[in-house]
């Protein structure tokens, strides 16, 4: 299956007819979904995260790549449970926008010991890599970081990306910085960008995210203030009037087409 999938990946082709055969060529086995926490974001998602699935990950704007990457952490470790979480990316994105922290993770409440890293000098070998990642059924989830405007992302590869997720269970998030959104079957797209935490006397609350839920699939879309709560492992709603430089939740929007 390994072999077969990094062979899938390195393929390119665009035609109309094998995006549709890619979409009727097996049916999506049914996984369970988890929920967030937030009250606003899981209504909208149906009740939580769509497990075994493609999820897509943007900064709001350029500056706002941490944030993102905290808040794909914080996904992925509420999917995962207590199971193992790989994080794949490029060498390019160490070097431009730097490595990752295990006193951030721990500032998250997730062990770094949980979080297994796999650095590629290129996208080919990082979708390749995801690929494989996605037939190991013991993974909790995949985080796979490509930065940039990028050929080889389109929609017949995250396509692929997300019957393999579908296979095995195994919830893959697509970390994206510096890139626009483009055609994609993910289930979900989030921006993100930081929001202020509350001050507790001498120190600062849970960290908050601004987060729009773009796109998805099977409900409506909205933003919202989300706090991840690092003890419990899961997103909240700030209390009303706690927020310093930002407003409190806001509505829904209406459905986005798929």
């Amino acid at each position: 299956m390994a072999v077969v999938m990094s062979v899938l990946l390195q393929f390119k082709a665009d035609t109309p007819t094998l995006i549709e055969s890619l979409r009727t060529a097996e049916p999506e086995p049914t996984h369970p979904r988890v929920r967030l926490g937030h009250p606003g974001a899981d209504a909208c998602l149906k009740g939580g995260l769509r497990t075994g699935a493609l999820h897509e990950v943007f900064p709001a704007e350029t500056g706002c790549e941490g944030s993102a990457s905290g808040f794909a952490v914080g996904l992925a470790a509420c999917v995962a449970q207590k199971r193992k979480l790989l994080w794949i990316r490029q060498d390019f994105s160490a070097f431009e926008f730097g490595e990752l922290s295990a006193t951030g993770l721990l500032d998250l409440g997730i062990d770094p010991a949980r979080v297994l890293l796999l650095r590629l000098p290129d996208v080919t070998s990082a979708l390749r890599a995801t690929g494989d990642a996605l037939t190991c059924a013991g993974l909790g989830a995949v985080i796979l970081e490509i930065p940039g405007a990028q050929k080889k992302l389109d929609l017949v590869t995250s396509r692929r990306l997300t019957l393999a997720a579908a296979r095995k269970g195994v919830t893959v998030f697509l970390l994206r910085f510096a890139a626009e959104a483009d055609s994609s079957s993910a289930e979900t797209r989030w921006q993100v960008a930081p929001a202020r935490s509350a001050e507790k006397q001498d120190d600062w609350g849970f960290p908050r995210f601004a987060a729009a839920l773009t796109r998805n699939r099977h409900g409506a879309t909205g933003d919202w203030i989300m706090e991840w709560n690092s003890d419990e492992q899961s997103f909240g709603a700030p209390h009303r009037g706690a927020v310093v430089s930002v407003s409190g939740d806001r509505p829904a929007h209406k459905t986005e087409a798929a």
